[in-house]
Parts: C-alpha cells; sequence; structure tokens
C-alpha cells in the first residue's frame, strides 16, 4: 500500500531523481506517427534553443512516470548540452523551473528556434504525414493479424472534432486465422489515423495512393496483394 500522498511527494521530493529517455526506441515503433528532429537540425543546436526532453521520474508518479517538457540550451560541448528547465512539472516533486539538466543531441524530441540566431536553422526534412482516419480491424492494430483486405470508398466518417484530420475513405480489413473465439472482438472496428495502422503493417503502403473504389485482397501464398474485383 502506497504511503498518503503527501508523504509520499516528501519523499519524492527529498530522495527522488529523474531520468531523460532516449527516443530514438520508440521513433523505430512508430516510425509513421512519431518523428524526431533531423540530424542537421540536431546538429544545428546552439545556446538560447528551446529544446523538448522526455523526463523519467524514480520512483514513478501517481499519474504518469514521464513528462515532455521544454528547455532552453545554455551550453554546449559537443554531443553534451546543459539546459535550463522552462516548464513547472505536473507531478515531479524532484524537478522545478530553472533546474539545470544535462542531455544529448539524440535526446531531444523537438526544437524551437531562438529568434535571436546569427544563422537561420536547417530547414524541416520534407515528411509524408499520416494523419488521415481510417477504419480497420482491432486486430490489425494490436498485431494480431495483418491486413488481409482493404477497399477504399468515398469519405463520410467524422468523429466530430471540426480539428481532427479527415477521413480517407481506406477500410482495412484483417483475418480470423489464429483468433481464438473468445478473442473475435478483436475484429471490431476503430476508426484511428492512417499511420498507427503503418506502424503494425506497412506492407500496403504502395497502395495509399490507390482512388476510391480501389479493393485488393492478399494473396496467402505470396503475401502480396492483387486487384480484388467483388467485395469480401
Amino acid at each position: 500500500m502506497r504511503a498518503p500522498r503527501r508523504l509520499y511527494d516528501l519523499w519524492r521530493r527529498i530522495a527522488g531523481r529523474y531520468t531523460i529517455d532516449d527516443p530514438r526506441p520508440i521513433a523505430e515503433e512508430a516510425p509513421y506517427t512519431y518523428f524526431l528532429p533531423s540530424e542537421n537540425e540536431l546538429l544545428a543546436l546552439r545556446p538560447g534553443d528551446l529544446v523538448k526532453l522526455l523526463f523519467r521520474s524514480h520512483p514513478p508518479g501517481r499519474e504518469w512516470d514521464a513528462e515532455r517538457m521544454w528547455v532552453t540550451i545554455i551550453s554546449v560541448d559537443g554531443e553534451h548540452l546543459t539546459g535550463r528547465l522552462e516548464n513547472t512539472p505536473f507531478d515531479m516533486p524532484q524537478l522545478k523551473p530553472g533546474r539545470s539538466v544535462t542531455f544529448g543531441r539524440t535526446d531531444v524530441i523537438d526544437i524551437l528556434w531562438s529568434e535571436a540566431r546569427g544563422t537561420a536553422p536547417p530547414p524541416k526534412p520534407r515528411r509524408r504525414q499520416y494523419w488521415e482516419r481510417c477504419l480497420v480491424d482491432s486486430c490489425v492494430v494490436e498485431g494480431l493479424s495483418p491486413v488481409d483486405y482493404l477497399y477504399r470508398e468515398a469519405p463520410d466518417l467524422d468523429d466530430g472534432d471540426a480539428d481532427a484530420p479527415p477521413d480517407s475513405g481506406w477500410r482495412l480489413r484483417g483475418t480470423d486465422d489464429g483468433i481464438a473465439e473468445d478473442e473475435q472482438a478483436a475484429r471490431s472496428p476503430q476508426y484511428i489515423a492512417i499511420g498507427k495502422v503503418l506502424n503494425e503493417d506497412d506492407s500496403w503502403l504502395h497502395l495509399i495512393d490507390a482512388p476510391v473504389g480501389a479493393r485488393f485482397i492478399r494473396d496467402p501464398e505470396t503475401g502480396k496483394f492483387a486487384a480484388a474485383d467483388e467485395p469480401q
């Protein structure tokens, strides 16, 4: 049983520590939705720039064990940088704004360039985004099945959020193979970003610009997709 909140927070304030996560493993697992600064951007960092880092609390907080916060770069020494924490942590009593923080270039997950820079920052690399929505079987998102059949219809869905990305029209189905009867809920559809599907299965990426009306089915022997004449 955890100590009362006040005692737990006092303990964390006195004895707690933090680490800064390396975001590259996350980006490798979610390459279509988790984007990191380019190498050129990281090499261009200099004092005055704001960078976002992923701080992990030890021991963990009551709601989250990690928070993303901004740090102003104070000094740069090769791959090692020192900065000043600008955010007030939500639940890390061992950290306060103004705290000196040391980190590496590859720890940076986002950058706000200083307006006082003497030279322009490097341009962001052109990178296609995959935030349009699609309907997809849960078994695909959960990694239980690859995309087995897909078709594109005229976009007509709306999740009620005016600022949300639009419906792409893509409808993606998995397969029942290897899914037990008590797991059939895995066939229930989710309305999510295409990028989240691609993180699990990007074998159909070459078809993503196919027009409305296109239908494809995976050949079970070759694993390749072929045009489908009839709805499945």
